[in-house]
């Protein structure tokens, strides 16, 4: 995804300027990416960048008056209201859009970036103090990559950028591989390449002589964890007035912005509040083939309420014969750290942002209003991995177990989204910019505050639903909450629903070997068409038997991946039979193994010359 990357180094600038290049061109995926490099070879700081074009953070560097403090900025921060108009009544030049105002902050303000609200990284240099520093926003969302190494301390937005010029990195932390397939996620700031970390949430690492001389934190979690919890009736004005002040923030600037729209309720408090005048923000859902879901015939009902467009960008035909293409996209675009099954996301993002260049989301709002946990440690098929990644596997475990002893919600906003969700929103910013107002500082500062008896149900939502507009407190959401039925008739809704729901599980991803094998006697009658649609927009367990399955086949079952030596060949072999067959269930573990194959052949099987994404497979999808 866009972002900046670099090196601060002693050696001389004909050592360093080669590799500044080679990690910058790392970093082009996409037409619309603008790249630059700025050198100040006296610091021994290096630093280039990829940027979307007309983005909040195009027009790199950005310069003081003196040009003796220069940022070079990437993502989006949405300061308070004035904040410009204060910067210019002190005399600084700034331009009106964009982020110029940036640079004058650090002028004012010694803290900085402390006071920064948004998703973003940057490295500042002030030449009158002699420092440069990193940092980073105070969730670690827009991630940093990082490697010391004797000659240099490397830095990037993506992970390959490092191993483009550290081809040694080449090799997986079996630890890291562990986490990753137990939890989905590598945790603990670590990844799956040996020698390579994430910068911590809340960074400020300061550089002095072209080396490290300050490893800082700006923020810490207990500032936030320490406030005096509000009486209910309190916290919901705060919360109210909080949500209110800041959500015009994340419409701000020059480009277009549309909704991505579900039938949730993060999504409807946006649309409440926000009030966009008719016509003015165009919305979509995603949706399938099989039926309308619950998302795009709810949020269909919104955007009517609210008299603004509403498409949908459905996932069939179109992606499945491309999906070899956008399985390897998937794992490259985010080095590894989402599986294949998000290859559907890349699809309707891309198409995203046709519509428009910033996608507005209610993204993390279940997880910092309702404390939501995302993800968990899970134990993989049984005999698919060797005895000794088996044992790292289980270390994930006892890893998990430790790092959810902090406060709710601090695992929620500053380890849960940074390292869980990190790898889909990766995935999303290559295409479009990503906005939620639900990490807003002001907001996420204030739902620490909350009595206990905010977080026993969606109450809190509903209310500020209907404050904000009573008519769209009237449609239900698409797990039944809300809407004007009575009490017994909305129960019965939420339990329709939520069987639905469950049932769709069970006929997808969830399905029971047992139920597997009952499924396939009566196949002629394909009852997946019955439970398949209703939630979800994508539905691996039958595209893998069907659709794709000369792909799964073909990259499963040859004797590279067969070789892996933490694989088990023999139930490899069983398992790609068993689910092609239709009578057993493999879906997760395909996500699994398919990913760690394609992130073998994209990164620790190809050349350090690499310098586009290479083709993994010339198997096109198709049916049997």
């Amino acid at each position: 995804m866009p972002g900046i990357v670099g090196l601060i180094t002693k050696m001389p600038r004909e050592w360093a300027e080669p590799q500044l290049l080679r990690m910058v061109e790392a970093l082009r995926h996409e037409s619309v990416y603008e790249t630059g490099t700025w050198i100040d070879e006296s610091l021994g700081v290096y630093v280039g960048w990829a940027v979307r074009k007309n983005s909040f953070s195009d027009g790199m560097p950005l310069y003081n008056e003196r040009k003796d403090v220069v940022l070079v900025f990437s993502g989006e921060e949405f300061p308070e209201p004035g904040t410009t108009r204060r910067l210019k009544e002190r005399g600084h030049s700034l331009n009106v859009e964009g982020p110029s105002y940036l640079v004058h902050l650090y002028e004012e303000n010694p803290v900085f970036p402390a006071y920064l609200n948004g998703m973003f990284h940057g490295l500042l240099t002030d030449r009158t103090r002699g420092t440069t520093t990193l940092f980073n926003d105070r969730y670690g969302m827009h991630r940093l990559y990082y490697h010391e190494s004797t000659d240099a301390f490397y830095f990037a937005a993506e992970a390959k950028a490092i191993l483009r010029v550290r081809p040694e990195l080449r090799t997986t932390d079996p630890r890291g591989l562990g986490e990753f397939i137990a939890c989905g996620c590598v945790l603990d700031n670590r990844t799956i390449f040996q020698g390579i970390h994430v910068l911590p949430t809340a960074s400020a690492w300061t550089f002095r002589n072209s080396s490290i001389e300050r490893k800082d934190n700006y923020f810490q979690p207990r500032e936030w964890e320490e406030q005096d919890p509000l009486e209910p009736e309190q916290y919901y004005q705060e919360l109210r007035d909080v949500f209110s002040r800041n959500l015009p923030r994340y419409f701000s600037g020059s480009e277009r912005i549309a909704m991505s729209l579900t039938g949730g309720l993060d999504t409807r408090m946006i649309m409440a509040w926000r009030k966009p005048a008719p016509g003015s923000l165009p919305c979509y859902s995603f949706g399938g083939t099989f039926r309308d879901c619950h998302d795009v015939r709810l949020a269909r009902q919104v955007a009517n309420v609210c008299q603004q467009s509403h498409s949908v960008i459905r996932v069939g035909d179109e992606f499945l014969s491309r999906f070899p293409r956008y399985a390897e996209r998937t794992v490259y675009l985010t080095d590894g750290c989402t599986d294949v099954s998000h290859s559907a996301d890349l699809y309707v993002n891309e198409r995203a942002a046709e519509i428009a260049p910033v996608r507005m989301t209610g993204n993390y709002g279940g997880e910092v209003l309702r404390r939501v946990r995302a993800f968990k440690p899970v134990e993989p098929t049984p005999a698919l991995f060797c005895p000794e990644l088996l044992s790292h596997v289980g270390a994930a475990k006892e890893t998990y177990a430790q790092l959810i002893k902090v406060h709710p919600l601090s695992f929620a906003v500053f380890r849960q989204a940074p390292w869980h969700h990190y790898g889909l929103l990766a995935l999303e910013q290559t295409q479009l910019s990503l906005r939620s107002p639900y990490l807003d500082n002001g907001f996420v500062r204030t739902v620490f505050r909350a009595p206990v008896s905010a977080l026993a149900n969606n109450d809190i939502s509903l209310r500020l639903i209907a404050d904000g507009d009573a008519a769209l407190r009237r449609i239900r959401t698409d797990r039944g909450f809300g809407g004007d039925k009575g009490r017994v008739s909305a129960a019965a809704s939420r339990g329709l629903l939520e069987f639905t729901f469950k049932a769709e599980y069970a006929y997808d991803y969830g399905m029971p070997q047992w139920v597997a094998r009952i499924d396939h006697l009566f196949s002629p009658l394909h009852l997946e068409r019955f439970f398949l649609g209703r939630h979800k927009f994508y539905h691996f367990r039958v595209w893998y038997r069907d659709a794709l399955s000369r792909y799964v086949q073909e990259m499963l079952l040859d004797p590279r991946t067969l070789s892996r030596p933490y694989l088990q060949r023999n139930t490899l072999e069983a398992m790609v039979r068993g689910h092609l067959k239709g009578d057993r269930n493999y879906t997760t573990a395909i996500h699994k193994v398919l990913t760690l194959e394609l992130l073998h052949r994209l990164f620790l099987d190809s050349t350090p010359e690499m310098t586009q994404l290479q083709p993994a497979s010339n198997v096109f999808a198709g049916g049997r």
